[in-house]
């Protein structure tokens, strides 16, 4: 049985990317195919498409989730409706339910409720949420960022394609593609489909139990239209731009089998809080891009559980030799399938 433990690593903290670099398509990608791994550039991304592929992006778009109410910084990260969030806070339980805090635009929060896990559920008294945030809030960047949002931020954490709004982090896959590289995808005889997923705490929440089988995973809501569903099932591969791609295509996946469906999806509009371990049998996806993840992160078993996780163990160790750069603004990598999974 594998523990939390198994998916650690070392990592020099210079590795880890704090800013991106001056251009989406200037990244490196390590390609690992089983045992086989090729340093490659995101350019050469396009030479493994082949006609007939689907590939799937996440389409959703990062908020303004971070700001300041009575000196307590909040990010928010799941919505249950259009004026109620939930946020993460420091000290959250000192803050008691009933308070209103107010927001530096003078708009003010009524905390609802506490949670150990989600933080405060907030009402947001005021006529639109999104409008607040864009005026007071910052780019929720991650913490081993150490900084503070700059004014780049604003447009490079984002996707070139980000459309609905609702992360509280950045697909980060594909923060390395433009529209020229995009085009490029559909000129060599693949299809594109954006479907969505709103990250939130699910993605990228610590584990913090050493059995896997004790974490707990929090939803986020995800989509696959009927008409997006028909073009995956046609795919003579599925290529997977990001796990939350992935974590959507096969949420999906469950929902065929479980209707009895032939296709390797059905349309899905709902909340999943899927966690993808080793031993866990892909449906949906057969190729993924994704970014360098964290030590014992519920993403770096995903990845394993795809790839193998003694494959992933020796990627990441020529990752570091080879001086790649980590997390959310780092390089990426793409993955191929473990025989047999």
């Amino acid at each position: 049985m594998l523990h939390t433990s198994d998916f650690d690593f070392e990592l020099p903290p210079e590795l880890i990317a704090s800013h991106p670099l001056s251009r989406r398509d200037a990244s490196r990608m390590l390609v690992v195919d089983g045992t086989d791994i090729a340093d490659k550039h995101i350019r050469d991304f396009l030479d493994y498409i082949r006609p007939g592929d689907v590939v799937v992006f996440n389409n959703s778009r990062v908020i303004p989730a971070r700001f300041m109410a009575d000196g307590h910084e909040i990010t928010l990260h799941t919505a249950e409706t259009d004026k109620i969030w939930w946020g993460l806070c420091k000290k959250f339980n000192k803050i008691p339910v009933g308070a209103e805090l107010t927001l530096d635009d003078g708009t003010t929060v009524t905390v609802l409720a506490h949670d150990n896990d989600s933080g405060l559920k907030l009402q947001f008294n005021c006529d639109n949420v999104f409008d607040v945030l864009n005026a007071v809030g910052k780019m929720p960047l991650p913490p081993y960022m150490k900084r503070e949002e700059q004014s780049d931020d604003r447009e490079r954490y984002q996707t070139v394609y980000a459309d609905p709004i609702g992360s509280m982090a950045a697909p980060t896959a594909g923060l390395h593609f433009t529209p020229e590289l995009m085009s490029e995808i559909e000129a060599r005889g693949a299809k594109i489909v954006k479907v969505t997923l709103h990250v939130g705490a699910g993605t990228w929440m610590p584990v913090k139990t050493e059995d896997l089988s004790q974490h707990k995973m929090h939803t986020e809501w995800c989509q696959i239209t009927p008409q997006q569903a028909d073009i995956i099932n046609s795919a003579k591969r599925v290529i997977a731009v990001g796990t939350t791609s992935m974590r959507t295509l096969e949420s999906a996946a469950i929902d065929a089998g479980i209707a009895g469906a032939t296709g390797r999806v059905v349309p899905i509009c709902r909340g999943t809080d899927i966690f993808i371990t080793p031993g866990y049998k892909f449906r949906a996806v057969d190729v993924l891009l994704t970014n360098f993840h964290l030590p014992k992160s519920t993403l770096f078993m995903l990845v394993s559980a795809f790839a193998g996780l003694d494959n992933m163990r020796a990627a990441y160790a020529h990752a570091v030799d080879e001086k790649y750069r980590f997390f959310s603004y780092g390089d990426c990598c793409l993955l191929f399938k473990k025989d047999g999974e």
